[in-house]
């Protein structure tokens, strides 16, 4: 096994933090290490060095979205932190009807992982539209890693992963394979229409986003951020979101000492004022 040298950790989290913000501390170098030596068995390097070289070179743009599909994190479940689609359910789309607007309710799911955050939140608002009526929504789901984004937009998940799920919705919107054996389930078409997903990369100098967002999710994410990169990318979020819109952060995350166009209605849940 090739070993990561200090000063190779040293140039690797200089340059993914350059890349994508995510701020890695020498704790962190052994799961480096053992991330970037898939990538140098599949590319037949012998060294660290010569993978550096080559990914930072311009002829290593594809092996860049490797590189930083390796190093991303990617922990999300269904349902997790129930409070924001209570919110979403009781607030967000009371006061989209109110409004009369012609157009779809827009959600985007800013570090979407494998699509249980956009997925969940289509259940949400397909439940709503069972019980008060008809409801157009849109859901744009953006990730980093394009690995993430295929399992996303194919929907199927081992059964082990759906336990969040409240067993009348699994009954509704989940779909089992026919070989009971492989303990899989699929996301039902309908929801997963209602879902799409393109790559996007928070440290972007801006967000090709063609349309205002009602509510942007950017949740467990900042939680690998410095302080400086957490403030640039919530300021170019607000720049996509409508006045009056909510953005929503994860229950470990903080805005604090930030200042921004927003407005705090509970721990994790922002109004923008302007």
């Amino acid at each position: 096994m090739i070993k990561l040298a200090a000063e190779d950790f040293q140039r690797f989290s200089a340059f993914v933090y350059e890349q994508c913000g995510i701020n890695l501390t020498p704790s962190k170098r052994i799961m480096l290490e053992a991330r970037l030596q898939k990538r140098l068995i599949a590319l037949n390097m012998s060294s660290f060095k010569e993978y550096y070289k080559h990914v930072t070179s311009l002829q290593g743009k594809e092996e860049l979205v490797h590189m930083l599909d390796s190093v991303a994190t990617n922990k999300t479940d269904f349902f997790r932190e129930p409070r924001h689609f209570e919110f979403i359910k009781n607030t967000v789309v009371p006061e989209f009807r109110q409004s009369n607007s012609q157009r779809s309710l827009r959600i985007w799911s800013s570090a979407c992982s494998t699509g249980e955050e956009p997925y969940t939140t289509a259940m949400v608002l397909q439940e709503t539209i069972d019980e008060v009526g008809p409801l157009d929504y849109e859901i744009l789901a953006t990730d980093i890693s394009i690995k993430v984004l295929k399992e996303a937009a194919n929907g199927v998940y081992r059964e082990d992963r759906i336990t969040d799920i409240p067993e009348n919705l699994r009954r509704k919107y989940l779909l089992r394979s026919k070989d009971p054996q492989k303990g899989l389930v699929r996301v039902v078409p309908l929801l997963r229409k209602k879902v799409s997903y393109q790559r996007m990369n928070l440290m972007d100098r801006e967000y090709k986003i063609n349309t205002i967002q009602d509510v942007i999710l950017c949740r467990n994410v900042l939680i690998y951020f410095d302080k400086q990169t957490q403030q640039r990318v919530i300021t170019k979020l607000i720049q996509c979101l409508k006045p009056g819109g909510y953005l929503l952060i994860g229950h470990s995350e903080s805005l604090f000492e930030m200042h921004l166009p927003l407005k705090q209605l509970m721990p994790t849940t922002f109004q923008k004022t302007v």
